[in-house]
This record gives C-alpha cells, sequence and structure tokens, in this order.
C-alpha cells in the first residue's frame, strides 16, 4: 500500500512511489526515538549545536541537489527552490550559533525569602511532526533546528507528495552525525499518525497545514493531553494608505502575492487600497501579473510555475468560478493549462459571498477600495484568518497605529520577503497558535524547570 509518490506536477508523471510504514516499523521508530532522547541529554547543548551546525553545512553543499527535488515534487521555480535551501541552512545555523544563549539558565527575582529561584530549560523527549508540501525543507527546519539543540528528538510525517525531499532531509541528519532515532522520517498514514500521538512515549506535535487538518489533529493531541503548535491558514491583508513610489508598491504587491506560485500561507492575499490610489493600484497591479513569466519551473526566470497538483489545480478553479457566480469581477486570468495557472485579479468581492471568507491557495489576488485608515483596519480584520499583515504608508505613526490594530500574528511595514530567522511566525484566530522561529520558537517544546535554592 501507498500513497506517498513523486508526481512532477509540471508535466503530470509520476516519478516514483514510496511504501507506508508498516505498523511494526512504525512502533520500532517511536522506540529508536525515545532511546535516543536518552543520548540527546547526554551530550551537551554545545555538542548538539555542533551536529545542526553540520545539517546547515550539508544543506548548502547539496543545495542543486535538494532545489531540484522540489522543483520536480511540487513545482517551486527553481530560483525560488534554491532561495528556501538557502533560508533553511540559514535556520539551522541560527540555532547553531545561538543555542548556548537560548537555553541559557534565568533568574527569577525573588518577592520574598531568602536564597535564588531560577528557570532551568531542559527537552521534553520525542515530538512529532507533520509538515506540508509548500515549503519541503523550511516547513522542516523552523521545526527541527529548534528541537535538535533543545536535545528532543524528532518523528516526521512529511506531506504524501514530498517523499524524496522527506527522505533527502533524513540522510543530511544521518550525515551530519545524529544517530539513529534522534530524527526519523515516516512515511505513516493518516491512521497510524492519530497512533504515534497516542503513543505515552511522545511528547508533543506540531503541525504545519490546513484548518482541517490543525482541528483533527488539535483534537486527538488534546484528548491524549499533548502539547500543540499550529500553523495553518491566512488570508493575509496587504494595505496600500500612501505611497512615494506606486511602481515600487505594486512591485511589492505582485511579489507578496505570486511567491511560490501563490502557495504560501502568509503570502498577501487581499489588496485593501484607499480609494483615491485605487484605480491606478488596480491598473498597475493587473499589468504586472500579467507580466510575470509564466512557464517551466526548471528554468531561471520563470515567475509562476506550476500549482503543486491537479487537486489543487481543480479547487483554484472551483473556487475562482463560485467567487465569480457569487458577483466577483474577474479582471484578469482565472484560467489554467494543466496545472499552470495564470495570475488572476478579482475584484467586488462582497462580504456575503464565499470568496471574501476562503483563503486561495494559488496566484490569486482580490483588490478592494476603502475610503479611510478605519475602513482598511475594519476590512483586514474581517476574516476567520490572523496570520501576517503587510502596511504600505508613508506616515510612520500610520504605520504603528494600524499595526495595532490588525489582528495577526505578524505586521510588514513598507517591506515583502522580510522573514527572518530571528523573527517569530505564527498567527492567531484560525490561522493557529504558538509560534516558530526565533526565541519563541525554541521556547515551545521545553520544560520550564522552575528551581528554588533557600
Amino acid at each position: 500500500m501507498t500513497s506517498y509518490a513523486v508526481i512532477n506536477p509540471a508535466t503530470g508523471e509520476t516519478v516514483k512511489t514510496y511504501d507506508t510504514i508498516s505498523d511494526a516499523d512504525l512502533n520500532a521508530a517511536i522506540t529508536a526515538a525515545d532511546e535516543a532522547h536518552t543520548w540527546s541529554r547526554s551530550i551537551s547543548v554545545e555538542e548538539r549545536a555542533a551536529l545542526v551546525r553540520r545539517v546547515a553545512e550539508l544543506h548548502v553543499e547539496r543545495r542543486q541537489e535538494l532545489a531540484d527535488i522540489i522543483v520536480r515534487e511540487m513545482g517551486k521555480p527553481v530560483e525560488q527552490a534554491l532561495g528556501e535551501v538557502d533560508f533553511s541552512a540559514d535556520i539551522y545555523a541560527y540555532y547553531a550559533d545561538n543555542a548556548v544563549d537560548l537555553l541559557k539558565d534565568e533568574a527569577i527575582n525573588l518577592l520574598a525569602g531568602e536564597g535564588s529561584a531560577l528557570i532551568r530549560r531542559s527537552s521534553l523527549g520525542v515530538l512529532l511532526g507533520i509538515m506540508p508540501w509548500n515549503f519541503p525543507y523550511y516547513q522542516v527546519a523552523r521545526f527541527a533546528g529548534p528541537n535538535l539543540i533543545i536535545g528532543n528528538t524528532i518523528l516526521l510525517k512529511h506531506a504524501e507528495q514530498c517523499p524524496e525531499s522527506a527522505a533527502a532531509i533524513a540522510q543530511i541528519m544521518l550525515d551530519a552525525g545524529f544517530p539513529a532515532g534522534a530524527y526519523t522520517n515516516l512515511y505513516a498514514s493518516h491512521d497510524q499518525i492519530s497512533t504515534v500521538i497516542g503513543d505515552n512515549r511522545v511528547q508533543g506535535v506540531s503541525l504545519t497545514g490546513s484548518e482541517r487538518a490543525g482541528a483533527a489533529i488539535a483534537e486527538i493531541a488534546g484528548r491524549n493531553l499533548k502539547k500543540v503548535v499550529l500553523e495553518l491558514g491566512g488570508s493575509d491583508p496587504f494595505i496600500v494608505l500612501s505611497t512615494d513610489d506606486l511602481d515600487e508598491t505594486v512591485g511589492a504587491a505582485v511579489a507578496a502575492r505570486i511567491d511560490n506560485n501563490g502557495q504560501a500561507c502568509n503570502a498577501a492575499k487581499r489588496f485593501i487600497v484607499i480609494e483615491e490610489l485605487y484605480q491606478p493600484f488596480l491598473d498597475k497591479f493587473t499589468a504586472a501579473i500579467n507580466a510575470v513569466e509564466l512557464g517551466d519551473p526548471t528554468k531561471d526566470g520563470t515567475g509562476l510555475g506550476p500549482l503543486s497538483s491537479k487537486k489543487a489545480t481543480e479547487t483554484l478553479t472551483e473556487q475562482v468560478a463560485r467567487a465569480v457566480a457569487q458577483g466577483a469581477t474577474l479582471v484578469t486570468g482565472g484560467t489554467s493549462e494543466g496545472n499552470f495557472y495564470a495570475g488572476t485579479v478579482l475584484t467586488d468581492v462582497s462580504p456575503g459571498s464565499d470568496a471574501f471568507h476562503e483563503e486561495f491557495f494559488g496566484p490569486v489576488a482580490q483588490i478592494f477600495s476603502v475610503p479611510d485608515e478605519a475602513a482598511a483596519v475594519a476590512l483586514a480584520n474581517n476574516t476567520p484568518f490572523g496570520l501576517g499583515s503587510y502596511v504600505f504608508t508613508t506616515d510612520p505613526e500610520q504605520a504603528l497605529r494600524v499595526a495595532d490594530g490588525i489582528e495577526a500574528g505578524m505586521v510588514f511595514i513598507n517591506l515583502v520577503g522580510a522573514d527572518g530567522a530571528e523573527l517569530p511566525f505564527g498567527g492567531v484566530k484560525r490561522s493557529g497558535s504558538g509560534r516558530e522561529l526565533g526565541r519563541f520558537g525554541a521556547d515551545e517544546f521545553v520544560n520550564k524547570k522552575m528551581i528554588r535554592i533557600g
């Protein structure tokens, strides 16, 4: 039985299939991870950091090979694939560089009594990571990087369409010097994942994926009293209130929409523009997205490759058709050839329509006109999601005022593509809970043990 396969979305070719793990081998993997946790606690944080640093180095050494894999698996344009590998290496390097500081004791100022008190951070044990297909290396790095330096051991279930990159990451961990069990790739079924979460040896689970997947995993984790971190969907607003260079702002807007072929949870998806700039913004945005080169993801210069799968294309096609049927205006796009979906612009999306509250996972932009700042913030917040957001304005005070008013886990002011290994990533509302990356990402799956000394 298999559900894991590399199916090239650009050609439809099934490149290779992989067998699902047997129940006996799954139990052996959990046992090995549990035993490896004893090993990880027996070495210093500096030694764990050295292993993670080697993981970063191997990503750099194998960057072209790794990039080629995910171009083949999910259609990411090769330049973006190389960028993802580089960013993943940066994340591992960040945690290696900062491991000692992130895990150092934290003194507590006592209000009464003699002596002292401190917080000492230590590992929890075996963790399960459930990762999506859209950033096959980056998503793993931001989960595995901090937890390996902490001393947790990892069971990693990747998306069914990313078995080759999943295997490549597991090989890197072994080649870096981690023993068997410290990081284990699982080609597991959904039923088997329920078993893993329920196992007493597993202490927590982190999922990046859809709302539906998040709700299902959270339910199982809650039933088994397991810590859970969820990074789910997003319908991020891109607010334009003023600009000194509309062409530059439009360029940033288009880049924020089409990154990863429009398949990023924190991509800008709803463009909310002050009414005096609305028409010129719409005209320039439409022209710019029509100018993006759609084509072979293996070729340099391709701006839009294929969507990740036939299913993804069918879903997006249905969403756009339903949006138009419910009153939206299709300004451009809305067409596909195979899994190649054209850059698309929708206007007149009304609050009563499905599209107003849905996430579009592909190069589809909704553009709205608002009369003032208050209306922009209200529209930005009128969504079930709360992951990221973007604010463009020439007024610094307005920028911070709007940032304070937006219900989201992240706000970027006058820039896009500015994620960093040191910057916490995560959202609120139906976009999930918990944080990854930076210091906050390293504080999710730790025992913050209080020690009081008399």
